[in-house]
């Protein structure tokens, strides 16, 4: 049995997709609170009668942060897919910690004790350490804890030390780390948000840049991986490193706006998070912008894809190509 956790978020709902066009059933994980509204609009991107492909997904009500929920809903499972993770650049310390490191712990240990054949784990170039001047970050570049990492760069970091202490104790396990992954997840989070606000129209800019990939090229990889005989080892997931200037006009080429124009420099930007931050505290909403996604924004990190196009020989859909399939599908919607 295959087993996917965060089946209705980016990653997990386009692995399931893709999944389900080589099984004839998957399991997937989800909360009692969570709809599959996202997964039907996912889904809606690759075929016109989504719901032939919905009902063959098998449903088990449990939470990653549930040990024992875990534990049994894993009772069957070969492989697992733990995609599940709460994905913010703010400051939601506790929340990120438990969601992300105490969740994938609980996956990790329900693993072990089921004697799953192999784990395949979503980790993020967030959890990869900083590059020497000139050179692109890979995996084996060093990262170090301090005040310059993000909340979110912890928790992930952290979570995978969850997935190590499983492979130190025999578990078969792979990680990926996709740099900023682009495609449809029927939500308005993430990457997607970013979509939305062009969509609506965006004057700003600003200069920082990262590496950018396919979500349909994240999910190819995991799965290759997965069936091979690969194991212990992590893979940054990056097609292209983009500034985020090309990003921006790309999208708003795809919906036919106006180029974004003006540039905010770092101290604007980090005021602006600064107060979007107090207002949605008062408010209760999530701002677009907060201090985590200004440094984000502001910041510019390359990444290497080399390890994993030298161990499965793959090819990345250009970043360009899947902006415009995205832009596509949404104005069609």
């Amino acid at each position: 049995m295959i087993l996917v956790t965060g089946g209705t978020g980016l990653v997990g709902g386009n692995l399931l997709w893709h999944l389900l066009q080589e099984n004839d059933k998957v399991t997937a994980i989800r909360r009692s609170t969570s709809k599959i509204e996202s997964l039907r609009t996912i889904f809606s991107f690759y075929t016109t009668t989504p719901e032939r492909f919905l009902e063959r997904i098998d449903w088990i009500v449990a939470d990653v942060l549930d040990e024992n929920s875990i534990l049994k809903a894993m009772t069957h499972a070969t492989i697992v897919y733990h995609c599940a993770a709460m994905v913010s650049l703010g400051n939601n310390d506790d929340i990120l910690q438990h969601t992300n490191v105490i969740g994938t712990r609980n996956i990790v240990n329900a693993c072990i004790q089921n004697n799953i054949n192999k784990l395949c784990f979503v980790s993020s170039i967030a959890a990869c350490g900083k590059s020497i001047i000139g050179e692109h970050i890979d995996e084996n570049s060093f990262w170090e804890d301090s005040s310059i990492q993000s909340t979110y760069s912890r928790s992930k970091y952290y979570s995978e030390q969850e997935v190590w202490k499983g492979i130190q104790k025999g578990l078969n396990a792979v990680i990926v780390n996709p740099g900023v992954i682009l495609g449809v997840s029927g939500s308005n989070a993430g990457s997607s948000k970013l979509f939305s606000q062009i969509q609506k129209g965006m004057i700003f800019y600003t200069l920082g840049g990262s590496g950018y990939v396919d979500v349909q090229d994240v999910v190819k990889v995991m799965i290759q991986l997965t069936n091979s005989s690969i194991s212990r080892e992590r893979f940054i997931l990056v097609a292209e490193n983009c500034s985020n200037k090309d990003i921006l006009n790309w999208i708003a080429d795809g919906f036919k706006k106006n180029h974004p124009f003006i540039r905010v420099g770092k101290r604007a930007l980090w005021a602006v998070g600064i107060v979007s931050e107090f207002f949605g505290k008062l408010f209760n909403f999530q701002p677009l912008i907060d201090r985590g996604t200004a440094k984000s924004a502001i910041n510019r990190n390359y990444y290497s894809s080399k390890k994993i196009t030298n161990s499965i020989s793959y090819k990345f859909t250009p970043v360009k190509d899947c902006i415009k399939d995205v832009c596509l599908y949404l104005s069609n919607e």
